[in-house]
């Protein structure tokens, strides 16, 4: 008999889950916040979550096993996916990856070539068990013609497996051209999308945070920034974001991604910063693959000094939501990737330190991003929620995280789905292969 069965209803005995992901039980927990449940499922949903009752008969004996919930990725970038057979990083740095990039937009990224590599990386996230994704879009003229229809395309092909969300992308100064700026947020509004931009120290950034805020308040969007992706000690954006939110009395939800040069910062600047962005409920997200891949990249035959991840636990200790995502995947600014949150868990628990305690912290790749995205019922387990999560091998943290799990159980609605990854093959007659 299979672990998961192909149809009726069952019961997951002795499954090891997270006390941070299932909110609604109460049960004593081990130091790493596990506790063993029984998992019944019927008609696509949970239809219950109890303590496991040794004299209770197993229905199917999980043998202490983890059960996560289904991953949220809120920080990628599925239109520049896989472009890096065709277009590499010159170097690894930061300027290699944002001018090749560009070059390669500007030749190839039709609606076709968009379209194939985002269903391409939607099919790997979807794989290894992630339902929700925001993605960011370029949205430099004309690309933002190409690439909204095609969003709003792969959105609805693939409802009901992925909830999908896009952020368009533009440096702040493109809001110079208010006209043009408007239309994109107009655009965006008519795509039910979140209204975004690339953040850096210009001369003007105070004017143009206003009127990123005033279209949003107009429209009815929320914010998504990418913020400080820089070693630079004198890039307070982030500050200037929370200060932004709070003058403008804004309401919506507010992601910053990140936020790197905080942690280079000294103290009693963090502290004022970190306060700010606590007041004004902005949400952070580290990107910790990507930022160790491009910050403090050498080229004088020197090692990198620091780790490129922002100020997570100081951000947490003051009730700041903070997540941690894929961001980009197998392009110039990441070689590398396959839309994996437990590669992404896993990177993060070693450079971010997320153990010693393990605390809350698995809650950063679920439930926090679910609700930084207004996604109710997603990135927890509890009985009347959608029978969404992954069975995994590994019994403790590190046996999850020490192997990469390739062979785990992806769940959806009840049932274990079909985990065959797209070979990368598929995608040879856009690489000039």
């Amino acid at each position: 008999m299979p672990l998961v069965p192909a149809s009726g209803p069952y019961t997951l005995s002795r499954a090891r889950l997270h006390a941070s992901l299932t909110p609604s039980l109460a049960a004593p927990a081990d130091a790493d916040g596990f506790f063993l449940a029984d998992i019944a499922v019927s008609g696509g949903k949970i239809a219950s979550i109890t303590p496991h009752d040794p004299a209770v008969p197993a229905a199917i004996d999980l043998a202490c096993r983890i059960v996560l919930p289904c991953f949220v990725d809120c920080h990628t970038h599925i239109d520049k996916g896989h472009i890096w057979p065709r277009k590499p990083n010159p170097d690894g740095s930061f300027m290699g990856a944002l001018n090749a990039t560009g070059e390669d937009r500007a030749a190839r990224w039709d609606a076709a070539d968009v379209s194939r590599r985002m269903d391409f990386s939607l099919r790997s996230a979807y794989a290894h068990g992630t339902k929700a994704i925001r993605t960011h879009l370029d949205s430099v003229a004309p690309q933002e013609t190409i690439s909204w229809p095609v969003f709003e395309q792969m959105r609805e092909r693939w409802a009901g497996r992925i909830e999908l969300q896009a952020a368009c992308l533009t440096g702040i100064e493109a809001a110079r051209d208010r006209a043009w700026f408007a239309a994109l947020a107009k655009r965006v509004a008519a795509a039910k999308g979140v209204l975004g931009c690339v953040s850096y120290m210009l001369p003007d950034l105070e004017e143009l945070l206003d009127f990123v805020f005033s279209l949003a308040i107009e429209h009815g969007l929320d914010l998504d920034f990418h913020a400080d992706e820089t070693d630079d000690v004198s890039a307070i954006s982030l500050k200037k974001i929370g200060e932004a939110a709070l003058w403008n009395n804004f309401q919506g939800k507010i992601l910053v991604g990140h936020c790197c040069s905080l942690a280079r910062q000294p103290d009693r600047d963090v502290l004022d910063t970190l306060d700010k962005v606590a007041k004004a409920g902005l949400a952070v997200v580290s990107l910790p693959m990507c930022n160790l891949y491009l910050q403090d990249r050498r080229h004088n035959g020197t090692t990198p000094r620091w780790r490129g991840v922002t100020l997570l636990h100081e951000m947490s200790a003051r009730g700041i939501p903070v997540a941690v995502a894929s961001d980009n995947t197998r392009d110039p600014f990441y070689a590398y990737g396959d839309l994996d949150m437990l590669e992404v868990y896993r990177m993060a628990t070693r450079i971010l330190h997320f153990d010693h305690p393990v605390g809350d912290w698995p809650k950063a790749v679920a439930s926090t991003p679910a609700g930084i995205m207004r996604l109710d019922g997603a990135g927890v387990l509890a009985a009347g929620g959608p029978a969404d999560f992954i069975v995994f091998k590994g019994r403790s943290w590190t046996e999850l995280l020490s192997r990469p799990e390739s062979d785990r159980i992806v769940v959806r609605d009840g049932r274990a789905i079909e985990r065959d990854l797209p070979d990368y093959a598929e995608l040879d007659d856009l690489m000039g292969a």
